[in-house]
Protein backbone atom coordinates (compact mmCIF):
# COMPACT_ATOMS: atom_id res chain seq x y z
CA UNK A 1 0.00 0.00 0.00
CA UNK A 2 1.13 3.53 -0.79
CA UNK A 3 -0.48 6.51 0.94
CA UNK A 4 -0.86 9.42 -1.47
CA UNK A 5 -1.52 12.98 -0.31
CA UNK A 6 -3.40 15.53 -2.41
CA UNK A 7 -3.20 19.25 -1.63
CA UNK A 8 -6.06 21.20 -3.23
CA UNK A 9 -5.75 24.87 -2.32
CA UNK A 10 -6.45 28.44 -3.36
CA UNK A 11 -3.64 30.88 -4.07
CA UNK A 12 -2.88 34.57 -3.57
CA UNK A 13 -0.67 37.07 -5.38
CA UNK A 14 2.38 36.79 -3.08
CA UNK A 15 4.50 33.71 -3.94
CA UNK A 16 6.06 33.48 -0.49
CA UNK A 17 2.64 33.12 1.12
CA UNK A 18 1.64 30.38 -1.30
CA UNK A 19 4.83 28.44 -0.65
CA UNK A 20 4.35 28.78 3.10
CA UNK A 21 0.75 27.60 2.77
CA UNK A 22 1.75 24.63 0.62
CA UNK A 23 4.40 23.57 3.14
CA UNK A 24 1.83 23.78 5.93
CA UNK A 25 -0.48 21.53 3.95
CA UNK A 26 2.32 19.08 3.13
CA UNK A 27 2.89 18.82 6.87
CA UNK A 28 -0.83 18.20 7.35
CA UNK A 29 -0.79 15.44 4.73
CA UNK A 30 2.28 13.85 6.33
CA UNK A 31 0.60 13.94 9.73
CA UNK A 32 -2.26 11.97 8.17
CA UNK A 33 0.22 9.35 6.97
CA UNK A 34 0.95 10.49 3.42
CA UNK A 35 4.09 9.08 1.81
CA UNK A 36 3.85 10.89 -1.56
CA UNK A 37 2.35 14.40 -1.62
CA UNK A 38 1.31 16.09 -4.86
CA UNK A 39 0.81 19.86 -5.11
CA UNK A 40 -1.27 21.51 -7.83
CA UNK A 41 0.05 23.15 -10.99
CA UNK A 42 1.95 26.45 -10.47
CA UNK A 43 1.04 26.50 -6.77
CA UNK A 44 3.37 29.38 -5.84
CA UNK A 45 1.26 31.98 -7.69
CA UNK A 46 -2.12 32.86 -9.03
CA UNK A 47 -2.77 31.33 -12.44
CA UNK A 48 -1.06 34.16 -14.32
CA UNK A 49 -1.61 32.77 -17.83
CA UNK A 50 -5.02 34.46 -18.02
CA UNK A 51 -3.21 37.46 -19.56
CA UNK A 52 -0.15 38.03 -21.73
CA UNK A 53 1.92 40.23 -19.43
CA UNK A 54 5.72 40.42 -19.53
CA UNK A 55 5.78 41.28 -15.82
CA UNK A 56 4.67 37.74 -15.03
CA UNK A 57 8.00 36.33 -16.22
CA UNK A 58 9.40 37.69 -12.94
CA UNK A 59 7.54 34.89 -11.17
CA UNK A 60 9.83 32.26 -12.72
CA UNK A 61 12.78 30.66 -10.95
CA UNK A 62 15.49 28.12 -11.68
CA UNK A 63 14.91 24.45 -10.91
CA UNK A 64 16.58 23.44 -8.67
CA UNK A 65 16.15 26.80 -6.99
CA UNK A 66 14.62 28.57 -3.98
CA UNK A 67 11.33 26.66 -3.92
CA UNK A 68 12.91 23.25 -4.36
CA UNK A 69 15.50 24.10 -1.70
CA UNK A 70 12.71 24.84 0.79
CA UNK A 71 10.73 21.74 -0.15
CA UNK A 72 13.77 19.46 0.01
CA UNK A 73 14.23 20.40 3.68
CA UNK A 74 10.57 19.63 4.38
CA UNK A 75 10.69 16.32 2.50
CA UNK A 76 13.76 15.19 4.43
CA UNK A 77 12.28 16.27 7.75
CA UNK A 78 8.95 14.50 7.17
CA UNK A 79 10.20 11.53 5.13
CA UNK A 80 7.76 12.22 2.28
CA UNK A 81 8.06 12.48 -1.48
CA UNK A 82 6.94 15.90 -2.81
CA UNK A 83 5.72 16.60 -6.35
CA UNK A 84 6.06 20.35 -6.95
CA UNK A 85 4.83 22.18 -10.06
CA UNK A 86 6.77 25.40 -10.71
CA UNK A 87 7.38 28.13 -13.30
CA UNK A 88 10.92 27.40 -14.49
CA UNK A 89 13.36 29.99 -15.79
CA UNK A 90 15.81 27.89 -17.75
CA UNK A 91 17.87 30.82 -19.01
CA UNK A 92 17.25 34.36 -20.18
CA UNK A 93 14.16 34.35 -22.38
CA UNK A 94 13.49 30.59 -22.05
CA UNK A 95 10.81 29.36 -19.67
CA UNK A 96 8.99 26.10 -18.97
CA UNK A 97 6.02 24.80 -17.01
CA UNK A 98 7.91 22.25 -14.94
CA UNK A 99 7.35 19.80 -12.11
CA UNK A 100 10.17 18.84 -9.75
CA UNK A 101 10.19 15.57 -7.83
CA UNK A 102 11.84 15.39 -4.42
CA UNK A 103 12.44 12.05 -2.71
CA UNK A 104 11.67 11.19 0.90
CA UNK A 105 15.27 11.84 1.98
CA UNK A 106 15.19 15.33 0.49
CA UNK A 107 17.11 14.40 -2.66
CA UNK A 108 16.14 16.22 -5.86
CA UNK A 109 15.32 13.44 -8.35
CA UNK A 110 14.76 15.58 -11.42
CA UNK A 111 12.05 17.36 -13.34
CA UNK A 112 9.45 16.95 -16.05
CA UNK A 113 8.70 19.79 -18.44
CA UNK A 114 5.13 20.07 -19.71
CA UNK A 115 4.93 18.75 -23.26
CA UNK A 116 1.52 19.96 -24.41
CA UNK A 117 1.06 23.73 -24.14
CA UNK A 118 -2.47 25.16 -24.57
CA UNK A 119 -3.48 28.51 -25.98
CA UNK A 120 -7.09 29.40 -25.29
CA UNK A 121 -8.97 32.39 -23.88
CA UNK A 122 -7.73 32.89 -20.29
CA UNK A 123 -5.13 30.10 -20.78
CA UNK A 124 -2.42 31.84 -22.81
CA UNK A 125 0.32 29.40 -21.92
CA UNK A 126 2.12 29.55 -25.27
CA UNK A 127 3.05 33.14 -24.43
CA UNK A 128 5.00 31.93 -21.38
CA UNK A 129 6.09 28.32 -21.83
CA UNK A 130 8.39 26.58 -24.26
CA UNK A 131 7.22 22.98 -24.84
CA UNK A 132 9.12 20.39 -22.83
CA UNK A 133 12.24 18.88 -24.36
CA UNK A 134 13.06 16.24 -21.75
CA UNK A 135 10.53 13.75 -23.08
CA UNK A 136 8.30 11.75 -20.78
CA UNK A 137 9.77 10.85 -17.41
CA UNK A 138 9.50 8.44 -14.53
CA UNK A 139 11.03 8.87 -11.09
CA UNK A 140 12.09 6.06 -8.77
CA UNK A 141 11.05 7.34 -5.35
CA UNK A 142 11.32 5.57 -2.01
CA UNK A 143 7.70 4.42 -2.18
CA UNK A 144 6.95 3.89 -5.89
CA UNK A 145 8.13 4.60 -9.41
CA UNK A 146 5.95 7.51 -10.46
CA UNK A 147 5.16 9.31 -13.68
CA UNK A 148 4.32 13.01 -13.74
CA UNK A 149 2.36 14.82 -16.45
CA UNK A 150 0.94 18.35 -16.23
CA UNK A 151 -2.60 19.68 -16.82
CA UNK A 152 -3.11 19.92 -20.62
CA UNK A 153 -1.10 16.69 -20.92
CA UNK A 154 -4.17 15.09 -19.31
CA UNK A 155 -6.08 15.03 -22.58
CA UNK A 156 -3.49 13.02 -24.52
CA UNK A 157 -3.60 9.21 -24.21
CA UNK A 158 -0.19 9.01 -25.89
CA UNK A 159 1.45 10.79 -22.95
CA UNK A 160 -0.13 8.47 -20.39
CA UNK A 161 0.69 5.40 -22.46
CA UNK A 162 4.35 6.26 -22.97
CA UNK A 163 4.86 7.18 -19.32
CA UNK A 164 3.21 3.93 -18.25
CA UNK A 165 5.34 1.92 -20.69
CA UNK A 166 8.40 3.52 -19.08
CA UNK A 167 7.45 1.82 -15.82
CA UNK A 168 5.32 4.38 -14.00
CA UNK A 169 3.34 2.67 -11.24
CA UNK A 170 1.22 5.77 -10.52
CA UNK A 171 0.42 8.70 -12.84
CA UNK A 172 0.26 12.14 -11.21
CA UNK A 173 -1.32 15.18 -12.87
CA UNK A 174 -0.78 18.58 -11.19
CA UNK A 175 -3.48 20.80 -12.70
CA UNK A 176 -4.96 24.30 -12.92
CA UNK A 177 -8.32 24.28 -14.68
CA UNK A 178 -11.57 26.06 -14.02
CA UNK A 179 -14.87 27.42 -15.23
CA UNK A 180 -15.63 30.89 -16.51
CA UNK A 181 -18.16 32.25 -14.02
CA UNK A 182 -20.31 33.33 -16.97
CA UNK A 183 -20.97 29.69 -17.92
CA UNK A 184 -24.15 27.77 -17.15
CA UNK A 185 -24.14 24.77 -14.84
CA UNK A 186 -24.82 22.25 -17.61
CA UNK A 187 -21.67 23.35 -19.44
CA UNK A 188 -19.70 23.27 -16.20
CA UNK A 189 -20.81 19.71 -15.45
CA UNK A 190 -20.04 18.52 -18.98
CA UNK A 191 -16.53 20.01 -18.89
CA UNK A 192 -15.65 18.56 -15.50
CA UNK A 193 -17.03 15.14 -16.43
CA UNK A 194 -14.96 15.08 -19.63
CA UNK A 195 -11.85 16.08 -17.68
CA UNK A 196 -12.32 13.37 -15.10
CA UNK A 197 -13.39 10.73 -17.62
CA UNK A 198 -10.34 11.10 -19.88
CA UNK A 199 -8.00 10.65 -16.93
CA UNK A 200 -9.89 7.66 -15.55
CA UNK A 201 -9.63 6.16 -19.03
CA UNK A 202 -5.84 6.48 -18.82
CA UNK A 203 -6.00 4.43 -15.63
CA UNK A 204 -8.05 1.74 -17.36
CA UNK A 205 -6.02 1.62 -20.57
CA UNK A 206 -2.71 1.38 -18.73
CA UNK A 207 -3.67 -0.46 -15.56
CA UNK A 208 -2.23 2.17 -13.22
CA UNK A 209 -3.71 4.47 -10.56
CA UNK A 210 -4.18 8.11 -11.55
CA UNK A 211 -3.90 11.02 -9.11
CA UNK A 212 -5.12 14.43 -10.32
CA UNK A 213 -4.64 17.52 -8.13
CA UNK A 214 -6.35 20.77 -9.14
CA UNK A 215 -6.48 24.24 -7.60
CA UNK A 216 -9.69 25.74 -6.22
CA UNK A 217 -11.16 29.19 -5.71
CA UNK A 218 -11.96 32.36 -7.63
CA UNK A 219 -9.23 34.18 -9.57
CA UNK A 220 -9.01 36.68 -12.44
CA UNK A 221 -11.10 39.21 -10.48
CA UNK A 222 -13.82 36.63 -10.01
CA UNK A 223 -14.13 35.75 -13.70
CA UNK A 224 -12.65 32.26 -13.26
CA UNK A 225 -13.59 29.65 -10.69
CA UNK A 226 -11.02 26.88 -10.50
CA UNK A 227 -13.11 23.79 -10.09
CA UNK A 228 -11.09 21.72 -7.62
CA UNK A 229 -12.52 18.23 -7.93
CA UNK A 230 -9.15 16.59 -7.36
CA UNK A 231 -9.45 12.81 -7.43
CA UNK A 232 -7.78 9.42 -7.26
CA UNK A 233 -8.72 6.58 -9.60
CA UNK A 234 -7.76 2.96 -9.15
CA UNK A 235 -6.23 1.05 -12.11
CA UNK A 236 -9.68 0.18 -13.47
CA UNK A 237 -11.16 3.67 -13.32
CA UNK A 238 -13.04 3.48 -10.03
CA UNK A 239 -12.91 6.62 -7.92
CA UNK A 240 -11.17 6.17 -4.58
CA UNK A 241 -11.56 9.85 -3.66
CA UNK A 242 -13.03 13.04 -5.09
CA UNK A 243 -12.61 16.52 -3.61
CA UNK A 244 -15.26 19.22 -3.60
CA UNK A 245 -15.52 22.00 -6.18
CA UNK A 246 -15.60 24.66 -3.47
CA UNK A 247 -13.19 23.96 -0.63
CA UNK A 248 -9.50 23.57 0.05
CA UNK A 249 -8.75 19.99 1.00
CA UNK A 250 -5.85 17.87 2.16
CA UNK A 251 -6.63 14.23 1.57
CA UNK A 252 -4.64 11.03 2.03
CA UNK A 253 -5.70 8.03 -0.04
CA UNK A 254 -4.48 4.43 0.19
CA UNK A 255 -3.42 2.94 -3.14
CA UNK A 256 -3.07 -0.83 -3.33
CA UNK A 257 -0.13 -1.30 -5.69
CA UNK A 258 -0.95 -4.99 -6.22
CA UNK A 259 -4.13 -4.03 -8.06
CA UNK A 260 -2.22 -3.10 -11.22
CA UNK A 261 -0.93 -6.63 -11.69
CA UNK A 262 -4.37 -8.06 -11.06
CA UNK A 263 -6.16 -5.79 -13.54
CA UNK A 264 -3.42 -6.09 -16.16
CA UNK A 265 -3.59 -9.88 -15.91
CA UNK A 266 -7.36 -10.12 -16.20
CA UNK A 267 -7.68 -7.31 -18.78
CA UNK A 268 -4.43 -7.71 -20.76
CA UNK A 269 -4.51 -4.57 -22.87
CA UNK A 270 -0.72 -4.29 -22.84
CA UNK A 271 -0.34 -7.89 -23.97
CA UNK A 272 -2.65 -7.42 -26.95
CA UNK A 273 -1.27 -4.15 -28.27
CA UNK A 274 -0.54 -4.31 -32.00
CA UNK A 275 2.59 -2.21 -31.93
CA UNK A 276 3.32 -3.19 -35.54
CA UNK A 277 0.23 -1.27 -36.67
CA UNK A 278 0.67 2.02 -34.81
CA UNK A 279 3.01 3.93 -37.12
CA UNK A 280 0.20 6.20 -38.42
CA UNK A 281 -0.11 7.74 -34.94
CA UNK A 282 3.00 9.81 -35.66
CA UNK A 283 1.15 11.75 -38.38
CA UNK A 284 -0.66 15.02 -37.65
CA UNK A 285 -3.69 13.81 -39.62
CA UNK A 286 -4.18 10.90 -42.00
CA UNK A 287 -5.26 12.38 -45.31
CA UNK A 288 -6.40 10.30 -48.23
CA UNK A 289 -3.93 10.08 -51.09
Amino acid sequence: MVKVGLVQMSCVKEPALNLEKAITKVREAAAKGAQIVCLQELFTSLYFCDVEDYENFKLAEPIPGPSTDALQKVAAELGVVIIASLFEKRTQGLYHNTTAVIDADGAYLGKYRKMHIPDDPAYYEKFYFTPGDLGYKTFKTKFATIGVLICWDQWYPEAARITSLMGAEILFYPTAIGWATSQDEATNAEQYNAWQTIQRSHAVANGVPVVSVNRVGFEQDGLMKFWGGSFVSNPFGSLLYKASHEEEEVAVVDIDMAKSDSYRTHWPFLRDRRIDSYQPITKRFIDED
